[in-house]
């Protein structure tokens, strides 16, 4: 039987080999560099992880600050935004309480207008009654044709002047409404005619002057965008045009009451 004590050539005893047997050296000689490798490897390796872990950091590190950079910018975005919109309400409002103004104001002149052209109609009328009176007071009624053909040619060169005052009005409102021509044009015009009404003797008796200021201040209607016709642009021009006709129509009967009471 075997002695399990005294196993026969199991390797396990190193010195007893047969002869010519090396395999323990090549076994060490492996040995070495494997465990030199295995050494490079596990130090390679770990300097790798101190090298990505590195690498981490200042990637999360450039990371949060690009985003508090980014944060901050979008945040005086916001900020700048605000503003703006809050200045836009203002200015809104602003612009909202002064055409709320401006059609106040046009309306007033309007009612104002339309009582002074009432007024003058009943004067008008009431001078033509007299008108009638006088036409059949022989004398007194020669005195009245006399003076009042002269009063027509008066009557006629103001109206003239209206006609102009008119084109040019009209001219003026239709730069107003052109989204095209430019302001300085505007400009010029109204400087033209304001320089008229203060220098034409019947424009001044009529007082053209002021109403063109009121014109020019509050008159910012227009028609269709579309619209050619210069008369359906403007509302308040309108009003004055027709109350300087009835003012000229009023001064032509007081000029010949004038007149005839002069000669008398």
């Amino acid at each position: 039987m075997n002695n399990l004590n005294d196993p026969p050539n199991w390797n396990i005893l190193p010195n007893r080999r047969d002869a010519g047997d090396d395999g323990s050296r090549w076994n060490y000689a492996l040995l070495v560099p494997m465990l030199g490798l295995a050494a490079f490897r596990w130090i390679w390796t770990r300097e790798c992880q101190k090298e990505i872990e590195k690498e981490k950091q200042e990637y999360y590190r450039k990371e949060s600050t690009l985003q508090k950079d980014l944060e901050g910018k979008y945040r005086d975005i916001i900020m700048e935004n605000r503003r703006a919109v809050a200045h836009l309400e203002v200015e809104l409002e602003k612009e909202r309480n002064r055409t709320l103004s401006y059609r106040e104001a046009l309306v007033s002149q309007s009612r104002k207008l339309v009582e002074e052209r009432k007024l003058l109609e009943q004067e008008q009328e009431k001078l033509e009654q007299e008108k009638q009176v006088l036409l059949r007071s022989g004398a007194e009624g020669t005195l009245y044709q006399s003076c009042l053909a002269k009063e027509e040619e008066w009557q006629q060169k103001a109206n003239i002047l209206l006609k102009e005052f008119e084109e040019g009005l009209k001219e003026r409102q239709d730069i107003y409404c052109s989204l095209t021509v430019p302001r300085s044009q505007r400009l010029e015009i109204e400087k033209n005619l304001l320089v008229k009404a203060a220098t034409n003797p019947v424009a001044m008796a009529l007082d053209v002057e002021s109403g063109l200021k009121d014109i020019f201040k509050h008159d910012n209607y227009c028609g269709n965008v579309l619209n050619r016709n210069r008369s359906q642009n403007g509302k308040l021009m309108w009003l004055y045009l027709r109350y300087w006709e009835l003012a000229v129509e009023l001064q032509k009967f007081k000029r010949v009451e004038k007149a005839m009471l002069g000669k008398r």
